[in-house]
Order: C-alpha cells, then structure tokens, then sequence
C-alpha cells in the first residue's frame, strides 16, 4: 500500500475518458504496456465508466453492494462470482460474462485501452454481470477480496516470460496461488491457460504444490497428463485460433478448491 488515497469514483456527471490511477509498490502481477485508447473506447470510458469501473479500495468488498440485483430479480438472488486477472482487451471475457449470465465478475486490468475495449464489449453486447477494477491485482486481493469469498479464477495467457532469465518474473508462483486458494470457496476453481508449454508445465507444478487445491483432470482425464479439457465457457480467441493452425498447443489448467 501506498500513503496515497485510492481514486474516488467517476461520478456521471464529471466522468473523463482517463481510467482510474493505479497506485501499488513491491511485487506487481502485470507490466504496464504503452497504447493509445480509440474514440470508441474514450467514449466507453466516459459513458459506461460510471457504472462499470470498481476503484481500488483498501476495505474488502460487499458482493451484494457491488453486483446490485437487476430489475425483476429478488434482492437475495444467490450469484457465483469470478474474479479475473489479465483480461487483455476483453473479447474471452465479454463471450464468459454472456455464455454465463447468473455469474458475476470481477476483473482485473491495468492496460487503459483494455479497460476501454472491454467496456466497449460491455455496452455492445448489454452485459451487467461484469466489474472492471484498473489496478494491481495483487493489492486486490490482498485488500478487497473476502476469503472465501469467490466461485472461480480465471488466468488466461498470463505474460510466459520466455526468456530462463525473466522467468521469476511470470505471475503464476507459489505465494499467488496462496492468496488465490484462500479466497476460493470450497469446491471454487482456479483456471489457468497458457499457450506456452513451459509455462504450462511450471503452472501444473505451482498447482500441484498447494495442499488446499486439487486437480480436476488428474482422475477424470488421465490421459490429459494432468492438464484439462478446454471448458465450454472459454472461446477460442483469433490468436489461439491463428496458433492453433500453426500447430501450436494451449494448456488449459483446473484446479478445485478443498
């Protein structure tokens, strides 16, 4: 944490196309990438930001307060809810949110023109089931989630890291996983995807080594070696597609909570 105030909320009427600072120090779970936003999605910013957009706080979160019921629904409606980390710029989320209506998300990007594709998807496709915090997923985690508090996790094509040198540097270790599995509920999943077999590997192995999570393949799937079957909610992207026709691999992993 920082000495400094999280940003307030983006009230309607004084709502910029500028998303919410990002304030953090110590270890980071992304790496801030140069772009510029589109008119499109200056325009998200400023018209669905107001509703969409969850500021960073330092207090944990009521899902209740944040995921207010739609009309005609009853104000105790039990919902799932998934967090997100890294959505990129929102086209596998939008599809999820939409294929999985009654389940309420929470996700996580600090790439401003992500942050405004993926409002832009929201408006497109009127989607209410989704919340998009721009900062550190790290710090909310550690500060904003209740444990055991959430249905799933969702980490798709986190950063691999290529180089051996940088490879302290991939956001899928031992202490993330932690805190992930702790704010899991019994039975919540934790899914991985990776198109990078290394990566693939060490998230198996990272998995694997936290006692409170189980592999959902291992006994349903043998011959998977330990890896999932693509679950139905997750789309083919036009990169994993493009990928695939080069003969390149993904790994999806899924892991339960116990």
């Amino acid at each position: 944490m920082t000495s400094e105030s999280p940003p307030l909320p983006i009230a309607p009427e004084t709502a910029t196309s500028e998303v919410p600072k990002v304030y953090m120090r110590g270890i980071k779970s992304f790496v801030k990438r140069a772009g510029r936003m589109t008119a499109g999605q200056t325009k998200a910013v400023d018209v669905l930001g107001p509703q969409f957009l969850l500021p960073y706080q330092d207090e944990l979160l009521d899902f209740k307060t944040v995921f207010p019921p739609l009309p005609g629904e009853p104000a105790n409606a039990p919902h799932p809810v998934v967090l997100e980390i890294g959505f990129g710029m929102g086209e596998a989320t939008a599809h999820i949110a939409g294929v999985m209506p009654e389940t309420r998300f929470v996700c996580c990007e600090v790439h401003e023109p992500g942050v405004g594709a993926l409002l832009k998807r929201i408006g497109e496709h009127d989607l209410h089931n989704i919340r998009i915090c721009a900062h550190d997923a790290v710090e909310v985690i550690d500060h904003m989630l209740p444990l055991q508090s959430l249905d799933g996790v969702h980490i798709f094509f986190p950063d691999p890291w290529h180089k051996t040198k940088h490879n302290k540097r991939r956001l899928i270790q031992a202490p993330l996983i932690a805190k992930l599995a702790q704010r899991l509920k019994v039975g919540g999943y934790l899914h991985c995807a990776t198109d990078w077999q290394p990566y693939a590997e060490q998230i198996l192995e990272v998995l694997s080594a936290e006692p409170t999570l189980s592999n959902r393949a291992a006994t349903a799937h043998p011959e998977l070696l330990g890896y999932a079957p693509k679950p139905h909610y997750r789309p083919l992207t036009k990169f994993e597609n493009r990928g695939i026709k080069l003969g390149h691999g993904v790994w999806d992993v899924v892991f339960e909570r116990i």
